[in-house]
C-alpha cells in the first residue's frame, strides 16, 4: 500500500512540475495574440487614403483592421474585411451617403453629425435567431458596417447587375443607422408613434408585402416606433419616390396605404422642421448616386 502511495505521490509531483514548467514559460498578454489585435501596424496606402479622405476632412477614424474589441457583442463571430475592399466601400460611401447630405445641408453638417468611428467587418453578423446583422449605431459615435467582403460595384472587377441588391442593401443599413443618430440628437414628432401599433419583436415572422398592408414599409419597421420611423428613411432615400409611388400602389389595403403616406410626410415634415434639409431633394440626389454606381 506504501509503495502505491508513494507513486502516486511522485505522479503528482511530477505532473505539477511540468504544470509548473509550462506556466513558466508563458509570456505575454494573452489578449495580445498576433493577429488577432493588439498589433503594431505600419501604415499603408489604404491607411493614407483614409486620413487624407475622412481623418483630415471629418475627423472620422475608419477602422477596418482586425480587433476582437470593436464588437460590443463579443459572442459574435465575424471575418475581417478585405483590404482591397476598403478604398472601394469607403469611397461609394463618400459619393451616395455624404456628399448629398453636404449639398443639402452645408459643408459642415456631416463634420458634425458623422459619426467619429467607422468600423469595417468583412461578414454579416449572425444572431440566435437566425436574422443577421449589416449595421449599428451605437451612442459614442460609432457606426459597425457588416458585409463588406461582398460588396461590388459598376466598374470593380467581377460586377453582374444582380450586386446592385448589395449595394443598395449597404446603403440601406448606412441609412437606417444615420437616421438612428438624427433622431438621438433632435428626436422625431412623438405623433409618429401612433400611426400604427402593432409593433413586436417578432417582426420576421411578417414578409415585406404583409407588413405594408399594416402600415409598416418593411417587416424590420415592425420592430419598434424608432425603427419604424429610421426603416422609413432609408427605403425612401435609396429606392426613391418612383418606388415608393410603385410599392403604395400594390397594397391592398387603403388603411394600409394611407398610414404609410403619412409615415413618408412626417419623415418630410421631420427633415424641414428639425434639420432645414428639403428631403426629396436628398432623396433625388442620394437616388442619382445610387443609380451611378449601378447602372
Amino acid at each position: 500500500m506504501k509503495s502505491v502511495q508513494y507513486l502516486f505521490l511522485l505522479l503528482i509531483a511530477g505532473l505539477a512540475g511540468l504544470s509548473s514548467c509550462k506556466k513558466d514559460n508563458v509570456s505575454g498578454n494573452a489578449d495580445d495574440i498576433p493577429g488577432l489585435g493588439g498589433d503594431e501596424w505600419v501604415n499603408g496606402p489604404v491607411d493614407d487614403w483614409l486620413f487624407t479622405n475622412y481623418t483630415q476632412v471629418y475627423n472620422v477614424d475608419v477602422k477596418y483592421k482586425w480587433s476582437q474589441t470593436e464588437l460590443s457583442e463579443l459572442n459574435k463571430f465575424v471575418v475581417p474585411v478585405d483590404e482591397a475592399q476598403v478604398i472601394p466601400v469607403m469611397t461609394a460611401i463618400k459619393d451616395i451617403w455624404v456628399t448629398p447630405y453636404e449639398q443639402e445641408a452645408g459643408g459642415n453638417f456631416m463634420k458634425q453629425y458623422m459619426p467619429r468611428f467607422i468600423i469595417l467587418f468583412g461578414s454579416p453578423s449572425y444572431n440566435s435567431d437566425g436574422s443577421f446583422t449589416l449595421g449599428q449605431a451605437e451612442g459614442e459615435g460609432r457606426i459597425l458596417l457588416f458585409d463588406l467582403n461582398n460588396f461590388r460595384s459598376k466598374g470593380m472587377p467581377g460586377y453582374e447587375p444582380v450586386d446592385s441588391l448589395t449595394v443598395k442593401e449597404m446603403f440601406h443599413t448606412i441609412e437606417h443607422e444615420f437616421g438612428h443618430t438624427l433622431h438621438f440628437n433632435i428626436m422625431y414628432p412623438v405623433e409618429f408613434k401612433t400611426i400604427t401599433g402593432g409593433y413586436t419583436s417578432n417582426w420576421n415572422n411578417n414578409t415585406n408585402a404583409q407588413a405594408r398592408e399594416q402600415g409598416f414599409i418593411s417587416n424590420y419597421a415592425m420592430n419598434g416606433p424608432d425603427d419604424d420611423f429610421v426603416e422609413t428613411i432609408a427605403f425612401l432615400l435609396v429606392e426613391g419616390q418612383s418606388w415608393f409611388q410603385a410599392m403604395l400602389a400594390t397594397i391592398e389595403s387603403d388603411e394600409g396605404r394611407t398610414k404609410l403616406q403619412q409615415k413618408a410626410a412626417m419623415v418630410e415634415d421631420y427633415y424641414h422642421n428639425a434639420w432645414n434639409i428639403n428631403f426629396r431633394s436628398l432623396q433625388t440626389r442620394t437616388r442619382a448616386a445610387i443609380i451611378a454606381y449601378t447602372k
